[in-house]
């Protein structure tokens, strides 16, 4: 694109040589993962039928059926719930929260704050009354992550034990959020699994996976989370979904869940899907390879932000555990130039200029750049973050890495050319 300077096409050549070998590994993390929906496809008996749509109660939809197996069987889950009436992530999480939670119960978070469109719902934040988990009778507790991001075993062994049979839920973040640390690997969570098993073997252990979806090549639930929980506009839904979230688990915890969204007693067996089963099932059907393309364009901005002087996380050469890349910007005006480049070399919305603003569920103001063709889509390239210290602006995304890339390109050249950074 013209507007583009020759140096940072330079230096986009230049990240694309070192990365070759990242490159490489994505598209293998891909392939694998492409062939285990595949599989699922295929022994679930896909066809043309299965995206017939219902209305009404939707009653006997095969085609919602299926996915749900489907989904189970690509997470290596007992059970999966896949709804388009899931309107976002927090709802999903929302529903999996009440779901499973009661009065008296206590809900151990075990990776730090979770994210911050979940402080009402627990009752961290918000107005007593407004029928939070508080509100309920539910106690929150939780235990930091250890100073390099990894799990507090010592620390998490002590409150699993303080909560006794109380203790109900043991709760994990996978990815980052609005924090400023690492994102958790599957291998990791499965050993916490396994840990918090042994301590008390009746608690659901159940996993935030938002943004982590077919970065490696199993999910928590492969790994011993009862319930894992995610948007089908952030990686599953691989730009296609146009709506929806997601609960996969074992099946005592997917009845549980399933009555707490619907009613007691119909659970799973009712929600139309009208129209959207193929959009569903096409997006599980991209959704490894989108996410590749998002990943390739997430080192790849690690990469020239970091050749610009600015910290990142992860570092370009290291492996992920989701989509998100974070910048620390280290100001507000650095915030909004970026949001501003990402805009414009978007394909949606080019011309409209990211402004901070109050959003519900988020304490500050926040900006958010989406030139997305759904709505809030974050599996397409976007970013955004609340400006507050230390001004972290948190990207994802890509439908594709082409595109990708030029979105990132224009970010970094509205940097520069507001006098915020230089090429090093």
């Amino acid at each position: 694109m013209a507007h583009i300077s020759p140096e940072l096409w330079a230096l986009a050549a230049e990240a694309e040589r070192d990365l070759q070998t990242v490159f490489q590994n994505i598209r293998e993390t891909s392939s694998r993962n492409t062939e285990r929906v595949l599989e699922a496809f295929a022994s679930n008996r896909v066809s043309e039928s299965s995206f017939n749509p219902t209305t009404g109660y939707g009653y006997n939809d095969a085609g919602r059926d299926r996915l749900d197996r489907i989904w189970a069987e690509v997470f290596g889950a007992e059970s999966a719930l896949v709804r388009m009436q899931l309107v976002n992530g927090t709802q999903a999480l929302t529903v999996g929260l009440f779901g499973l939670l009661r009065p008296g119960d206590i809900m151990l978070s075990v990776s730090g704050k979770p994210y911050d469109t979940l402080e009402e719902v627990i009752g961290i934040a918000g107005t007593p009354g407004d029928g939070s988990l508080r509100d309920f009778g539910v106690e929150y507790r939780q235990v930091e992550l250890s100073a390099d991001g990894s799990f507090d075993y010592p620390a998490v062994k002590q409150a699993v034990l303080d909560a006794g049979k109380r203790l109900k839920m043991v709760f994990v973040q996978r990815s980052k959020g609005y924090l400023d640390r690492r994102t958790l690997h599957v291998s990791e969570i499965g050993e916490m699994a396994a840990f918090v098993k042994s301590l008390n073997p009746n608690v659901f252990f159940t996993v935030d996976n938002c943004y982590g979806e077919f970065v490696e090549d199993r999910e928590p639930t492969a790994v011993g989370a009862d319930l894992c929980i995610g948007s089908l506009i952030k990686n599953p839904g691989g730009g296609m979904a146009e709506t929806g979230g997601y609960l996969a688990g074992t099946a005592e915890a997917i009845r549980l869940v399933s009555y707490r969204l619907t009613s007691v007693g119909t659970g799973a067996e009712v929600g139309a899907t009208l129209g959207q089963n193929r959009n569903m099932y096409k997006g599980l059907f991209y959704a490894p390879h989108t996410v590749s393309q998002a990943l390739m364009t997430a080192h790849l901005a690690a990469y020239v932000f970091g050749k610009m002087g600015f910290a990142v996380e992860p570092e370009w050469n290291v492996p992920r555990a989701d989509i998100i890349q974070a910048i620390r910007m280290g100001s507000p005006e650095g915030m909004i130039s970026f949001c501003k480049g990402l805009q414009s070399g978007s394909p949606v919305d080019a011309f409209v200029s990211p402004v901070p603003c109050p959003t519900p569920g988020y304490a500050d103001e926040v900006i958010m750049a989406a030139g997305t063709f759904v709505s809030g889509s974050s599996i397409e390239l976007s970013a955004d973050g609340p400006l507050r210290e230390p001004y972290l602006i948190y990207m994802q995304g890509g439908l594709t890495y082409e595109s990708g890339k030029i979105g990132i390109l224009s970010a970094a050249q509205a940097v520069l050319d507001d006098g915020l950074a230089r090429l090093r």
